[in-house]
């Protein structure tokens, strides 16, 4: 950032807004934030673009301005998309881009962008490709050595994780838990050994209004019920909310009052001196003083249940803090 504390070398003084015979003073040089009506706009190639999660006003003049420039705009749902477009004046092509096409659109839009045409993608709401469509036609394009940009704009994850009130970094990001109890329970065990394994994030997962009650219940059985955690529904939107508590109370208010519209959970990380942790080092440490970093980490993974790679990072990090003293680097390749 440059300092505005006075001319830097080689400017000299301005008094006035004129030099001093009266004549206009050369023009600044660019900032490092360059006005939006002198950015020039995308040129030939795709065009990731981001739109509103819900108040249509939140569309940039910069992603109008690309989305009116394109020769056809992909989407998830054209019917979706079109209101959006109507609701700005626009009229462009749709072509749909989901995960049952994707594959089989992909060598029709490369042929169009070698031509040098502009396309746009956007998804039904927020950031592409987050939670959305479009990563096998982004690396497809890519290693076709064709140009990709992006337009930023409005992300439900990250505008729910800064109102959540929850540590903003680090983050992950989890997109949606799995429908089913069995792998929706699987997948919150497997965070749960990334946690004992050192993981410390908060977390975000997309859910559905009519699973958020037993998705808080399958994350209070894997996780415990007194995680500090947070639920952000139709943000953007006229009854936006969020509501901040344990998962034991935020379930309790879902059961009470279930939330309707575009739901955000989020999950503080665990504490410091989780108990799991712990019990997890001390199950490590006592294994590393007879056996290879390897053949500890399966030995401590198959007795907790957790991933053998989560545990054998844990017990390498030991290994570097000089926890574990000779035990060998010897890493597993499943």
């Amino acid at each position: 950032m440059r300092s505005r504390s006075g001319p830097s070398a080689g400017q000299r003084e301005r008094p006035s807004a004129h030099g001093a015979a009266g004549g206009p003073l050369p023009s600044e040089p660019e900032t490092e934030m360059d006005d939006a009506s002198k950015t020039p706009l995308p040129p030939a190639g795709l065009a990731l673009v981001a739109t509103p999660i819900g108040n249509m006003d939140d569309l940039s003049p910069r992603a109008l301005a690309t989305l009116a420039g394109a020769e056809f705009i992909l989407c998830e749902d054209t019917r979706v998309t079109q209101k959006l477009l109507v609701r700005h004046g626009l009229s462009i092509p749709l072509r749909p881009l989901h995960d049952h096409n994707e594959d089989a659109e992909i060598p029709g839009i490369l042929v169009k962008l070698r031509s040098g045409a502009k396309v746009a993608l956007v998804s039904d709401a927020g950031t592409p490709l987050v939670s959305d469509p479009g990563y096998r036609l982004v690396r497809a394009v890519i290693e076709a050595g064709l140009p990709v940009t992006g337009i930023p704009g409005p992300s439900a994850a990250v505008l729910a994780l800064t109102l959540s009130g929850l540590p903003p970094h680090p983050f992950l990001f989890q997109g949606f838990l799995p429908p089913r109890g069995g792998p929706r329970q699987a997948a919150i065990a497997k965070i749960k050994g990334m946690e004992q394994a050192g993981l410390a994030a908060t977390l975000i997962f997309y859910e559905a209004p009519h699973r958020v009650a037993e998705t808080l219940a399958a994350l209070i059985e894997g996780l415990g019920p007194e995680r500090p955690a947070a639920l952000a529904r139709e943000l953007t939107k006229r009854f936006e909310e969020v509501r901040r508590g344990t998962l034991a109370e935020l379930l309790a208010g879902a059961e009470a009052d279930p939330p309707r519209g575009e739901v955000v959970l989020l999950l503080g990380p665990p504490g410091e001196a989780a108990e799991g942790a712990e019990n997890l080092d001390d199950a490590l440490l006592a294994a590393m003083r007879g056996m290879s970093l390897r053949d500890a980490a399966a030995s401590v993974a198959l007795a907790h249940g957790l991933p053998r790679k989560a545990v054998y990072a844990r017990a390498l990090e030991l290994s570097r803090q000089g926890e574990g003293q000779g035990a060998r680097e010897n890493p597993p390749t499943d």
